[in-house]
């Protein structure tokens, strides 16, 4: 059988069993399982050094798996990358736009690199300046452009060939809060059109707001997946959370309130909080919380009780928060933030194409 005629029709449009990565002696990927099913959005959800981009370079064909079953839309990814980049769109952690040149030519040349008429071409262009707001801007350079805007663009051109899966790995990061909200009325735009969008964020509200369901990876291995809903759920009931004045206070904290928790609390040096699950004890629990650090003389602001966020789970299930890591890089080091083989000079016009780093003309479009 052809790799078009495998097509799984019903199957999942993503489905990763057992993969397995590393880079000498470190074990990036430990055997991660996922699914994504037609027209949903998943959310893969870790800190960096997670796995997360290594799992998004292996599934664009940027990557080599040691050993694991990767398919996209039932086609082989490793049998038949080829058919599978014809299939996808990506759009990685860095831009990958030209800054010399205005963001209509942008997308022109990404519509030339997957070999679409000049008609054709100009047509699609016109389309995606349109729903990107980027009409005004289209004959600017895109030096001129702000960091929202650029990502945006660079978003425009992993669309050009109308993918029907769109890898998404942090494409929220170092924006402001208008530009991470640009971008997530583009997702759920595209949501809303059918298409089935893989993402990768640090940002759990991001993570909350726009993906179907989520899975949580932490140091290359997937440890819990659900909706947003059921991960909550794993919790169960309130949450007490407070930060300290004095970092050197947050063990006193937590061992000031420790027996009012329905499971261990869990202290976050970086923003100073410590995070307890209460149950269903309710305001009561807020009031003794208050005597007890009283008690103990720590000072304390943002004291409250509210209701599991993703935060709270991610904290719970991995003891650190999602945006708490070094980002010194992926477990894999340098191979896993795009300088090591495969990386970034070669790679994300590859998963478009061929391959930039071969050069321009092979660039984004294969097929």
């Amino acid at each position: 059988m052809s790799a078009q005629g495998a097509l799984a029709g019903n199957g999942p449009a993503v489905l990763v069993e057992g993969l397995h990565k590393s880079f000498g002696a470190v074990q990036a990927l430990r055997g991660v399982d996922l699914a994504v099913a037609q027209g949903a959005v998943l959310g893969l959800l870790g800190p960096n050094g997670s796995g997360k981009t290594t799992t998004v370079r292996i599934l664009t064909t940027l990557l080599s798996a040691d050993s694991g079953r990767v398919e996209i839309e039932g086609v082989d990814v490793i049998r038949h990358p080829s058919a599978v980049r014809r299939m996808i769109g990506l759009a990685g952690q860095q831009t990958a736009v030209d800054e010399t040149l205005t963001g209509r030519e942008n997308i022109l040349l990404a519509a030339r690199l997957y070999h679409m008429s000049a008609g054709a071409g100009r047509q699609r262009c016109a389309e995606l300046l349109d729903s990107l707001g980027l009409v005004d801007a289209a004959d600017r350079p895109v030096k001129t452009y702000s960091g929202g805007m650029r990502r945006r663009l660079d978003l425009g051109a992993s669309l050009v060939a109308r993918p029907r899966v769109l890898f998404l790995d942090e494409p929220t990061t170092g924006l402001d809060p208008k530009g991470r909200n640009d971008v997530a009325d583009i997702i759920r735009s595209l949501v809303a059109e059918g298409m089935t969008l893989f993402l990768t964020t640090q940002y759990l509200e991001e993570a909350d707001q726009l993906a179907d369901e989520i899975a949580v990876i932490d140091h290359g291995r997937v440890i819990a997946s659900g909706t947003p809903s059921q991960l909550k759920d794993l919790i169960g009931g309130d949450v007490l959370e407070f930060r300290v004045l004095d970092n050197a206070q947050l063990g006193a904290g937590a061992g000031a309130v420790a027996s009012l928790g329905s499971a261990a609390a869990v202290t976050d040096p970086v923003r100073a909080t410590v995070t307890l699950p209460v149950g269903a004890s309710g305001p009561s629990t807020l009031i003794e919380a208050v005597r007890r650090l009283d008690t103990a003389g720590v000072g304390v602001v943002d004291l409250a009780l509210h209701r599991p966020s993703l935060d709270n789970v991610f904290l719970s299930l991995t003891g650190h928060a999602a945006e708490d890591e070094e980002a010194a890089g992926e477990v894999g080091g340098a191979g896993d933030r795009g300088d090591g083989p495969g990386g970034r000079g070669q790679g994300r016009g590859k998963a478009r194409g061929q391959g930039r780093g071969q050069g321009r003309g092979q660039g984004r479009g294969q097929g």
